[in-house]
């Protein structure tokens, strides 16, 4: 028989829906019946690609024996992280306060019925092992804790709630914001630079890529080179070793190791959009050749593994099949041979490292650059050229090799936030190399935003099968912005450009702090939750504060409109104490601090002519601080800032802040006013 999960939208969800537990969805339901029945809540939290979450749910959420003792003792709800971050950032907040160690997934939680935890954990084996008690052990003497300390439990409770309204961000000063923050920003990042793998020196090799691209900023503005090559030593590693899929495309969420060798293989949405931006940037400061494949095959991944039919982009793919993690992605020496030429094979495995040990537990090859391939054609007396064409047809083969497996699940769930971040990747990848195709792949996408997580003036966060659901979040708002006006620099649009205004101004009446500064992650008609969470810190995807504090003061200069960029500036107040004291959490609110002290260039080209000619010698220069926008000759009913004489030909019009050049019109001007403005 199936459970209350069967009516849910979610992949996650439905993986559980024919559990013997009696899984409840979050909502008034469950915690009514938390009340009625005076029960505990087990809250388990996880996303459908999560390893371990599937390793608890075959352990315990199928097992009899431990849903039997679920089922009495407590009221069990299963939440799906990516649909609700919202409950997940609380959780994981508390579960910190609890325990004093980070959290994961599946993060296990119990709750009293008022929502407020009081015992905290993640995975849990049926019996104990790994260090870790196991469920049948566990449940009994948390319901008996529940009914026999209850007192003691909600003194606690209490204490707990305090501690978390402790974490909200001081009030905004209205203190100078000033360059010295930057600069030792970049000094901690420095101090945390792994300088022999790249990436900051941490347990997990996560990519980073909001910092990177704080540190290419400041690198490109400041000539520093230290910093320049701690942003290409980063780079190179990740795109060379075994955080990135070398034969299909994208990367992996993080490695287990130092040096990008074994990653998690799960594959989110989230980190591929911004390292596609990333390195599409990297690509115009540096021009490799290995950054330009990462881009093109990131963006093909995407637009075939990754993007419905009808527009959108999917959610994730799973680390597992056939319930072994990374069982797709991984070889032996001897697939590998079977599936290419001698020759072939003789430039691969050398390249790939499958002269070396098995680098996977101790049985397969998970294959990344060993030896350069210039090494691997000296050694085989070849040209370059023919090293790379063998590789090239090898590449081929072995994905060709790879597609009859049994392919990891897919996530089919359509986030109105993370295709935001997947939408501004493509199109800066698309300027950055004049590629048509990924720019309409992000157009579809945004009209399939707009027709079905768009109603009544609201964003939705979920779509699946037809059905849009949940009530939008601050990162959806603010990345879908940002997005919005990445998406206007390729391809103007006035409908755009009011539908990012739509957007600004849900943040501010729904969402802001107007009091203290910044933005709460729920609006003020948001259902009411244990906590409401202010957050300055990215998480997995970037902080939707410091977005928004970036799109709006952007916004702000596009319109002529104050109310954007002085809210941009209270955020920017709000937590500019934190870009101080943890750097590698805050990369984009560096970013939106330098465009305080700074502000961008907003160049306008109108008046027909060869306008987009001049936006691609634009986009072929890093020029972070530029906004260009091509007008159409057609495009009625624009607000002031962008309103420019007709007639005349094509002009540029450059400006920043209040200050505008006079009308500019040969290209080469046009390109001396922007780079003299960015030095």
């Amino acid at each position: 028989m199936s459970n209350r999960l069967a009516r849910e939208t979610s992949p996650y969800l439905k993986q559980h829906a024919d559990n013997p537990v009696d899984w409840y969805p979050w909502g008034e339901e469950a915690l009514k019946a938390a009340r009625e029945q005076d029960k505990p809540i087990l809250l388990s939290i996880g996303y459908s690609a999560c390893h371990w979450c599937h390793v608890m749910a075959h352990e315990s959420f199928e097992d009899a024996e431990v849903a039997a003792l679920m089922n009495k003792l407590f009221i069990n709800v299963k939440v799906d992280r990516e649909e609700r971050p919202d409950l997940d950032q609380i959780y994981q907040a508390a579960h910190n306060v609890i325990t004093s160690r980070r959290g994961g997934w599946p993060l296990t939680m119990f709750l009293l019925p008022d929502q407020t935890p009081f015992f905290a954990g993640t995975y849990f084996p049926k019996t104990p092992r790994l260090e870790k008690p196991g469920m049948m052990d566990l449940l009994p003497q948390i319901a008996a804790s529940y009914h026999d300390g209850r007192e003691d439990i909600e003194k606690r409770s209490q204490a707990l709630r305090d501690a978390l309204a402790q974490t909200q961000p001081a009030a905004a000063g209205d203190g100078e914001l000033t360059a010295a923050t930057l600069d030792t920003a970049l000094a901690k990042l420095k101090q945390m630079f792994d300088p022999v793998d790249g990436g900051l020196t941490e347990a997990l090799k996560f990519p980073h890529p909001a910092e990177i691209e704080f540190c290419l900023r400041r690198a490109a503005e400041l000539a520093d080179t230290q910093a320049m090559d701690m942003v290409k030593l980063t780079l190179t590693r990740m795109a060379e070793r075994g955080l990135y899929d070398q034969f299909g495309g994208g990367f992996y969420r993080y490695c287990v190791d130092q040096q990008w060798v074994i990653p998690h293989f799960e594959k989110m949405l989230y980190d591929n959009g911004p390292l596609l931006r990333l390195y599409s940037d990297m690509w115009l400061v540096d021009p490799q050749p290995l950054y330009a494949r990462v881009v093109a095959d990131t963006a093909t991944w995407v637009m075939c593994e990754m993007q419905a039919q009808g527009g959108g982009y999917y959610s994730t793919l799973d680390a597992d099949s056939e319930h072994e993690e990374g069982k797709f992605y991984v070889w032996t020496p001897a697939e590998v041979k079977a599936a290419l030429s001698a020759e072939e094979y003789a430039v691969v495995a050398p390249h790939y490292g499958l002269d070396a040990p098995p680098n996977f537990e101790d049985k397969h090859w998970h294959l990344q650059v060993a030896t350069p391939l210039a090494q691997v054609a000296q050694r085989l007396a070849i040209p370059l050229d023919r090293a790379n064409a063998l590789l090239d047809s090898a590449r081929a083969r072995l994905l060709t090799r790879r597609e009859r497996r049994v392919r990891p699940a897919r996530d089919e769930k359509i986030l109105t936030a993370w295709n935001a971040l997947m939408v501004k990747g493509m199109v800066r990848a698309s300027r950055v190399f004049a590629q048509p195709i990924w720019l309409n792949s992000a157009r579809r996408t945004v009209e399939f935003i707009r027709a079905n997580l768009w109603r009544d003036g609201r964003l939705l966060v979920s779509y699946k099968d037809g059905k849009a659901t949940l009530n939008g979040y601050l990162d959806d708002y603010a990345f879908l912005l940002d997005a919005l006006l990445e998406l206007m620099q390729a391809d103007f649009r006035n409908a755009d450009l009011e539908w990012a205004r739509a957007l600004a101004d849900v943040l501010l009446e729904q969402f802001e702090d107007r009091e203290h500064g910044g933005f709460f992650f729920v609006s003020h008609d948001h259902e009411q939750l244990m906590h409401r969470a202010k957050i300055g810190p990215r998480n997995d995807t970037p902080s939707g504060n410091s977005v928004a504090a970036l799109a709006l003061d952007r916004l702000g200069h596009v319109l002529g409109e104050p109310r954007y960029s002085e809210a941009a500036r209270r955020t920017v107040q709000a937590f500019a104490p934190l870009l101080e004291q943890q750097p590698n959490a805050h990369g984009t609110l560096g970013i939106a601090l330098d465009e305080q002290l700074t502000p961008p260039t907003l160049v306008v080209l109108s008046g027909g002519g060869d306008a987009p000619a001049w936006l691609r010698a634009i986009n072929a220069q890093y020029l972070p601080h530029v906004l260009a926008l091509a007008i159409p000759p057609e495009v009625q009913g624009l607000p002031a800032a962008l309103t420019k004489p007709a007639g005349g030909g094509l002009k540029a019009w450059v400006c920043q802040g209040v200050t505008c050049l006079p009308p500019i019109t040969d290209l080469a001007a046009v390109l001396t006013a922007i780079t003299e403005r960015e030095a």
